[in-house]
């Protein structure tokens, strides 16, 4: 092929007829099964017994009732961790994330810039800096390498997102941040049963964060669960979750730094249904990968066309990426066209496609300002002088290139699509690049 001609009378972009006509299904998971729970807490009376209170002798009160006890605890048997801390979404676990590790005014936090903004905000909101990194062209996760050039002694925390399901390099993250004494936190939200080397993201650090939002693949509307092996960084967890200065007290708990607790609790009704949805997220991901297989042989070949993550396999290493999107790569320069044209193309040919994934964090007005808080706040703080960056464009060359020039993003290579499907995806694709 010498490039993609996009006059072609028999593209439905020029007239002809579309490859598909039919609509693409949305990410329905739930089914009796939900609705038996939903309504087995409905018949108890009890939609959540959560007390902002320390009361260590009731059964149900600052830990929630019985439904979100037993999810935890499903969960954490899931992935074989200590501790499992349900909330009421993937962005408060984040914050309570960056409380629970004490960060704070005179510290940075690595983060990435190809992800959802809750990732350097969290920082912010406790006062400290975000720093962003650069991530990898094949994963979108955050490159041991870009990590190691921003590093610094002030370097409180890295927050490592497995990218669109894709489990990024934590041997090296881990081994980096233990050469400075920098704590981890996982962003798990799209890599519900990733693994790498047979052990499952989140439990690598020292907090993983889930997310169940109506997106996800296992979802319950909205909903987070935090994990972690450590018992101290589990109870601070709980006591941002639930009203945390009101119990430190009666707790005769000391380290009360950033204990300024929120109500992020997850109610007895999604609990009930997220038991369910846990059951299963093994069937829902083989589905999925199933899919996504096809796309990888459907692509092989494509010169203009090519599909991510295929790095996240490392030499050497059981590794399981969820596809929680599929996110393709497109080589503008040898096709001869714009991404532009080539998605609206596809999406002549009724091909659901999207151009990019998020506009770079840095570039948002927070950073280009400097400016959360009155008075400049948290960036012009005396603590935090000389921190951070300029959050120029260029930043992070690999996300502005994947974000501007490359990445398309597919996110129904999901169930309940099938085979027939994916044979439309695929032929949309070959259509238009003249295959």
């Amino acid at each position: 092929m010498s490039g993609i001609d996009l006059t072609r009378t028999d593209l439905a972009i020029n007239g002809g007829r579309a490859v598909r006509s039919k609509p693409w299904i949305d990410n329905f998971t739930v089914g009796q099964e939900e609705k038996n729970a939903v309504m087995r807490v409905i018949d108890s009376g009890y939609l959540s017994l959560f007390e902002g209170s320390h009361t260590p002798d009731a059964p149900f009160s600052f830990l929630g009732g019985p439904e979100v006890q037993a999810f935890e605890e499903e969960w954490r048997a899931a992935y074989d961790i200590e501790y499992a801390i349900s909330m009421n979404s993937a962005t408060s676990g984040l914050y309570a994330a960056i409380g629970a590790l004490g960060v704070g005014f005179g510290d940075e936090v690595i983060v990435s810039p190809y992800t959802m903004t809750a990732c350097a905000l969290a920082p912010l909101l406790y006062g400290a800096i975000p720093v962003f990194a650069d991530v990898d062209l094949d994963s979108g996760c955050l490159s041991v390498e870009s990590v190691e050039r921003v590093i610094t002694r002030h370097t409180r925390a890295i927050l490592i997102v497995h990218q669109f399901g894709f489990p990024a390099d934590m041997d090296g993250i881990m081994k980096l941040a233990r050469a400075h004494g920098v704590q981890v936190i996982e962003d798990c939200a799209q890599a519900h049963g990733a693994s790498l080397g047979g052990r499952k993201v989140g439990t690598f650090g020292d907090i993983g964060v889930f997310s169940l939002n109506v997106n996800k693949t296992i979802q319950v509307g909205e909903g987070g669960v935090c994990v972690t092996r450590n018992s101290e960084i589990a109870y601070r967890l709980q006591l941002i979750r639930n009203h945390g200065e009101a119990v430190v007290g009666p707790a005769g708990y000391l380290n009360t730094v950033n204990i300024a607790g929120f109500n992020y609790r997850m109610t007895e009704i999604h609990a009930a249904m997220a038991r369910e949805q846990l059951k299963k997220l093994p069937l829902l991901n083989e589905r999925r990968l199933r899919l996504v297989e096809q796309v990888r042989r459907g692509l092989v070949g494509n010169p203009f066309v090519s599909l991510m993550g295929e790095s996240c396999v490392r030499e050497g290493a059981l590794s399981q990426s969820t596809y929680y999107v599929v996110p393709l790569r497109f080589n503008a320069v040898a096709a001869g066209v714009s991404r532009g044209n080539f998605a609206a193309a596809l999406r002549a040919e009724g091909i659901c496609i999207g151009e990019g994934y998020t506009r770079p964090l840095y570039l948002q007005p927070v950073y280009q300002r400097k400016s959360l808080f009155k008075n400049g706040y948290p960036f012009s703080a005396p603590e935090n002088a000389g921190l951070g960056q300029d959050y120029a464009r260029g930043t992070s060359m690999n996300a502005e290139k994947l974000h501007f020039e490359e990445v398309l993003i597919c996110e129904h290579i999901r169930p309940p699509q099938d085979e027939l499907d994916i044979e439309d995806f695929l032929g949309g694709i070959e259509k238009v690049c003249g295959a």
